[in-house]
């Protein structure tokens, strides 16, 4: 296991939960201020970012639906996909903690922890969550692959997975709350008591990402 490589992706996944939450916190505290639009650019410039910053030690990863995808493309090992799965998640839960730090009492508690959750207000069903994690988390490993992995990838990777975070959340957001990474879920969603959601934010985007994974791999990758 690649113990530097599994801190980049603690450190690249704490980002995009905190930042992530912190910008769901700042739109409730300014009524509205950065809306859908503002939340979505927050994720996507994190990611855009961090990626950016990890690619070199980790292939910047930041999410468990991507490194289950090029598990399944044999792009890396068990042993450091596993470690991979494990340094995400935590970050989750760190960041949702200090984030808290940052913010006055009840702000938390009124987004929920900021943590995605099918849209009740719009009879949105666990299904329609399902689908949307699904096709969104696809098209972000298939450009994750398309831009990062194979080796006729263009060297601006990360800023075009940020903006594909970007877009799926545009669409996914009032949906499924546009997790598109089930590491983004699961420690908030914890911490904030509201994990029974939590097989639509695992389920969803790994099965995209493992889709994503496999159409470029068996279809469009270059055969050595």
């Amino acid at each position: 296991m690649n113990i530097k490589a599994c801190v980049a992706e603690f450190v690249g996944v704490f980002a995009l939960c905190f930042i992530g939450i912190g910008a769901i916190a700042a739109d409730n505290m300014s009524g509205g201020g950065l809306g859908l639009t503002g939340i979505a650019l927050a994720h996507g410039l994190a990611i855009a970012c961090l990626a950016s910053a990890t690619a070199g030690i980790s292939g910047g990863h930041l999410n468990p639906a991507v490194t289950i995808g090029l598990l399944t493309a044999k792009k890396i090992d068990v042993p450091n996909a596993i470690g991979y799965i494990i340094a995400q998640v935590l970050a989750g839960f760190a960041a949702a903690a200090l984030v808290g730090m940052c913010l006055p009492d009840g702000i938390m508690t009124a987004i929920s922890g900021g943590s995605p959750a099918p849209n009740a207000g719009m009879n949105v069903t666990s299904t329609m969550a399902l689908v949307a994690e699904i096709v969104t988390t696809f098209f972000l490993v298939f450009v994750v692959y398309g831009t990062a992995v194979d080796k006729r990838a263009p060297k601006m990777g990360a800023l075009f997975i940020g903006l594909t975070v970007v877009m799926g959340i545009m669409m996914a957001g009032p949906i499924s709350g546009g997790a598109l990474n089930p590491a983004r879920f699961t420690g908030p969603g914890i911490m904030a008591g509201v994990g029974g959601h939590m097989w639509i934010y695992w389920v969803g985007p790994c099965l995209g990402g493992v889709i994503a994974a496999q159409v470029w791999k068996q279809f469009l990758e270059e055969k050595d």
